[in-house]
């Protein structure tokens, strides 16, 4: 680590590294045994990927376009086009990264 110059930003790196070494193994089990939240997030997530997120995800793209009328650019639509996605597929990718197993 020549391209660190003061002993405090060393020892700062390594302790990032050994921190991101020991994170790597809990987060090889996590959400495999817990199911103290299990009823919870099964109903979010019906929330979200059934007629409330798709009435949520639609509600924020007509604003956006209104907005973006108003304001005569792009970028407000561009925004709702977005949080829409995020909103109808975040879910689904969200629930994939917490239940994958390595």
């Amino acid at each position: 680590m020549d391209f660190i110059k003061s002993d405090a930003m060393k020892k700062l790196a390594m302790l990032v590294v050994v921190l991101g070494v020991c994170m790597v193994s809990a987060e090889a089990i996590a959400g495999t045994a817990d199911t103290d939240f299990s009823a919870i997030s099964t109903k979010l997530n019906d929330w979200a990927t059934g007629t409330l997120g798709r009435v949520i995800a639609l509600a924020i793209f007509i604003v956006g376009i209104a907005m973006g009328i108003v304001q005569q650019s792009v970028v407000a639509a561009v925004v709702a086009i977005g949080a829409a996605l995020i909103m109808n597929y975040g879910p689904a990718i969200i629930t994939g990264l917490i239940s994958a197993t390595v």
